[in-house]
């Protein structure tokens, strides 16, 4: 677990220069022509960049062992973090609707020029790296907090596509269209902070995260099994809990019932390597009548 958040800590640090350069980059283009749709796209890359540290520090408590007043461990830190990223959604989403309705109602036409619209271009390159570098890695730690970054850079993404095209028909003669920009800009990032919401949502709502047939087919799997109930599991894909009752033989000695206990929870933890601990109840099967 300690190699894991050491490699995730090594993803957010990389990514994190590279937006802190898309976003900068953006902001200076944006003011200098006027342009809002630019302008907020480079705010909303700054939230790229303000969402790393949030997760940098997340994974940073994330990483730390149980102890006596966090027995469970401190994995949902990651999950807070992840939420963190959703606050500074919200924010730009608000930033990004004010500033494209200004525009609207006061009017105004952006500067561009082709050199604005090279670097708009090579601003999309870095980011389609970044979301590219960052799900891969993803599914290789299985990191949440890595997904909610890049499913924020990936809105990033979108935006800047979104902002080259208003630029072009600013640049054809269709001023309007830096304002509407800014609104399918408000709309990606809306888009954005409902996937990161949901998927938190989900982890701190204690939704079931290993399904129960999969469950029972392990523990029926083990000789003396009669079969079991009450199978809960709780947490994140890649650190979750399992609690379930285990009906063994009543008349079966205590030593005995005890180590077929054993053979179920490695079984469950070979077959569902995400699992951090298993409790298993012992108990008779109940009586039919």
């Amino acid at each position: 677990m300690s190699d894991r958040y050491t490699e995730v800590t090594r993803v957010l640090n990389r990514v994190l220069v590279l937006n802190l350069l898309v976003a900068f980059s953006k902001i200076a283009l944006g003011y200098y022509t006027g342009a809002v749709s630019i302008l907020s796209d480079g705010f909303h890359s700054l939230t790229d960049s303000a969402s790393n540290v949030v997760a940098l520090v997340g994974v940073s408590v994330a990483r730390r062992p149980p102890d006596a007043n966090h027995p469970y461990g401190h994995r949902k830190y990651e999950t807070m973090a992840s939420l963190g990223i959703l606050v500074f959604l919200v924010v730009v989403l608000v930033e990004v609707l004010t500033a494209a309705a200004d525009r609207l109602v006061n009017g105004g036409t952006p500067r561009v020029f082709p050199e604005g619209i090279g670097l708009m271009t090579v601003t999309l390159i870095i980011n389609l790296f970044v979301v590219s570098y960052e799900l891969r890695e993803s599914r290789r730690l299985n990191s949440e907090v890595l997904r909610a970054d890049a499913k924020h850079t990936r809105s990033d993404v979108l935006t800047t596509g979104a902002v080259l095209g208003a630029l072009l028909g600013v640049w054809w003669g269709y001023p309007l269209l830096d304002p509407m920009a800014a609104l399918l800009v408000a709309g990606f990032i809306g888009h954005a902070c409902w996937s990161i919401a949901q998927e938190a949502s989900r982890i701190l709502g204690d939704e079931i995260v290993i399904a129960e047939a999969d469950v029972r087919a392990v523990v029926q799997s083990v000789d003396g099994v009669i079969g079991c109930e009450k199978i809960r599991t709780r947490g994140a894909s890649d650190y979750a809990f399992l609690d379930l009752h285990l009906w063994l033989d009543g008349d079966m000695p205590l030593k005995t019932a005890h180590a077929a206990s054993h053979v179920v929870k490695d079984r469950l933890m070979a077959r569902f390597p995400q699992l951090v601990d298993v409790v298993i109840h012992i108990e008779p099967p109940p009586r039919i009548s």
